[in-house]
């Protein structure tokens, strides 16, 4: 099996995928995760990849989130470190069997649902991404009204599961979000 690379991802995910906002978050996550990467000193380009997959089942199976991302990437020859990787950002919302155990893992629990409050907020700003701040995003991450489905329990828990402020994950996010910010439709 050969490593994950973005294009591949971007195959198997049109395979399964069709709603045009599902696109736009897997760009989000791919973005975000490919600017965690970078903080880490890690691979950009596969980390982006598990996040541009990271949600390959959820079209077809919402209430079974998941629980059916082996049965896609299986197929595609997808290693099963980045199928392990993907089941794990569902752990205890959607699933039990794969707690985020490294970097990339628990990058991608952590950013998945913060990419929506980070979207979420630049739909309401004229200039949408660009000079976008941590501070103003954090005033709005306060406000439990705002981007309300995004869960600040699991946003949290994911940081402090990766041992970083939320301020520093928050620059990363927006940092890989602006140089794609085309693709997320932003």
């Amino acid at each position: 099996m050969s490593k994950l690379t973005l294009t591949k991802a971007k195959e198997i995910l049109a395979k399964h995928t069709t709603e045009e906002h599902l696109f736009h978050h897997a760009a989000a996550v791919s973005a975000a995760m490919g600017a965690m990467a970078e903080a880490y000193g890690e691979d950009k380009e596969h980390w982006a990849a598990v996040g541009w997959l990271h949600d390959v089942d959820y079209e077809k199976y919402p209430d079974e989130h998941c629980h059916h991302v082996r049965e896609f990437l299986e197929p595609e020859a997808v290693d099963e470190e980045d199928i392990k990787a993907i089941i794990s950002h569902g752990y205890g919302i959607t699933t039990e069997e794969a707690q985020p155990a490294s970097n990339l893992e628990k990058s991608l629990f952590a950013v998945d649902e913060l990419t929506g409050i980070i979207q979420a907020y630049a739909l309401m700003r004229p200039e949408r991404m660009e000079d976008m701040e941590v501070k103003s995003l954090k005033k709005k991450y306060k406000d439990k009204k705002f981007a309300a489905k995004c869960s600040r329990e699991i946003i949290n828990l994911g940081v402090e599961n990766l041992g970083m402020e939320l301020g520093d994950v928050m620059k990363h996010c927006i940092k890989g979000m602006q140089e794609h910010h085309e693709e997320i439709g932003l």
